[in-house]
C-alpha cells in the first residue's frame, strides 16, 4: 500500500509526523510519501538511503488553519495538502493523511478527488471511546444541515468501516435524539427514523447523548452540526476529567499513595480515552481513503492513523461503500 502523508499539517508537524511515518513502514511495510518542505524533511531524516519504502515529494507552499480553506486549496496549489490529494487523485498513492486544516481537507477531498457516486455528501467519522470499547459518531462535522437520506448513507458507511475495520459483526446503529422514543427528535430526525427503519442495516432505534458512553451502539448517527456539538463535548469532557483525576490524587501524601496502588488502572483508563489509539478519523463518502489526524496528533496517533488507513485498503472498504450505496438506490 502507498500512503501520501501531509508532513507540514499539524502542531507537531513536520517532527512526530516524519517518526509516525518511519514506524508505521517499519511496523506494517507500507510504502509512504512524505510531502512538504524538503529540507526541513531532510534535516530530520538524516540518510535518506536507509527508507527503502520512503519518497519526498516537495511542496513549497503550506495551508494554515487561518486560511479560508477553498480558497487555500484553489490558489495554494503547491501545498502539501494539495499536492497529496492530488497523489490519490492520479492513482500514484492508495490513501491520504493529514493532521491540518479541517476544513481544507474536507473541501480539497472534494474538489480533488470528489465523492463516492450516489453519496451527497461526506462524512467526518471519528471513534470515540465507550464502556464498551468504542463507537463511530457520524457526521461530526463536516455537514451542518442535512436531508434524511444523507442521515442514511452515512449509517450505512459506519456500518460498513465498524464491521471491516474493527471488526463488528452486524453493527448496532442509533440514531441520536432527544428521546429513545420514535415519535421523538424533530423533522430531520423523524424522517430519519424511518428511512432507517426501513434499511437493511442493524438500526436499534433512537438514542440519547447520556447513553452513548455505555456503548448502546456501534455507530451514532446524527448530522454534522448535533455530532459536532458531542465531540467538543466528549472531548472537553475527557480531559477535564482526567485533569480532575490527577487534582485530586495529588492533593495529600496518602492519596499520592493510592494512586501509586491503582496506577496501572489509571494508565488503562487514560488510554481508553486516548484519541492516540484510533489515530484519525476517516472521511467516508469521498472516492478515495482520507485520513484525518487530530491536530495535536504525536508519532503514535500518526502510526495509528496509517494502520487505520491500511485497514482500510486492505478491506476494501470504498469498494463496498460504492457496492452498498448502488444496491440502496437511495434518491
Amino acid at each position: 500500500m502507498k500512503i501520501a502523508i501531509d508532513a507540514m499539517g499539524g502542531d507537531n508537524a513536520p517532527k512526530a509526523i516524519i517518526e509516525g511515518s518511519l514506524e508505521a513502514i517499519s511496523e506494517y511495510g507500507v510504502e509512504v510519501y512524505l510531502i512538504g518542505l524538503k529540507k526541513e524533511i531532510i534535516d530530520l531524516l538524516g540518510n535518506l538511503e536507509e527508507y527503502s519504502k520512503l519518497h519526498i515529494v516537495e511542496a513549497n507552499e503550506i495551508i494554515e488553519n487561518s486560511d479560508n480553506p477553498v480558497k487555500a486549496i484553489k490558489q495554494k496549489k503547491d501545498s502539501s495538502m494539495v499536492l497529496g490529494l492530488s497523489l490519490v487523485k492520479d492513482n500514484t498513492c492508495d490513501a491520504f493523511l493529514s493532521a491540518g486544516s479541517t476544513g481544507a481537507f474536507l473541501a480539497g477531498s472534494l474538489l480533488r478527488v470528489g465523492r463516492i457516486k450516489g453519496i451527497d455528501r461526506p462524512a467526518l467519522s471519528p471513534v470515540l471511546p465507550s464502556m464498551k470499547g468504542g463507537y463511530m459518531l457520524i457526521d461530526a462535522g463536516a455537514n451542518v444541515d442535512c436531508k434524511p437520506k444523507n442521515i442514511l448513507q452515512f449509517a450505512i458507511m459506519g456500518s460498513i468501516y465498524m464491521e471491516k475495520v474493527l471488526g463488528i459483526i452486524s453493527p448496532k446503529v442509533g440514531l441520536l435524539s432527544n428521546g429513545t422514543e420514535e415519535g421523538k427528535g424533530n423533522e430531520l430526525t423523524k424522517q430519519s427514523h424511518e428511512l432507517l427503519k426501513n434499511s437493511n442495516i442493524n438500526f436499534i432505534g433512537n438514542i440519547e447523548a447520556r447513553d452513548m458512553i455505555y456503548g448502546v451502539c456501534d455507530v451514532c448517527v446524527c448530522d454534522g452540526f448535533v455530532g459536532n456539538v458531542v465531540l467538543k463535548n466528549t472531548e472537553g469532557l475527557a480531559s477535564g476529567i482526567m485533569s480532575m483525576i490527577k487534582e485530586e490524587i495529588t492533593k495529600t501524601t496518602v492519596s499520592k499513595i493510592g494512586a501509586m496502588l491503582i496506577k496501572n488502572s489509571l494508565i488503562g483508563l487514560k488510554k481508553r480515552f486516548d484519541y492516540k489509539e484510533y489515530g484519525g478519523a476517516p472521511f467516508l463518502g469521498i472516492n478515495g481513503i482520507m485520513i484525518k489526524a487530530h491536530g495535536s496528533s504525536d508519532k503514535k496517533a500518526i502510526k495509528n492513523a496509517i494502520r487505520q488507513a491500511k485497514l482500510l485498503y486492505d478491506n476494501k472498504c470504498i469498494d463496498l461503500i460504492r457496492a452498498e450505496i448502488e444496491r440502496a438506490e437511495i434518491v
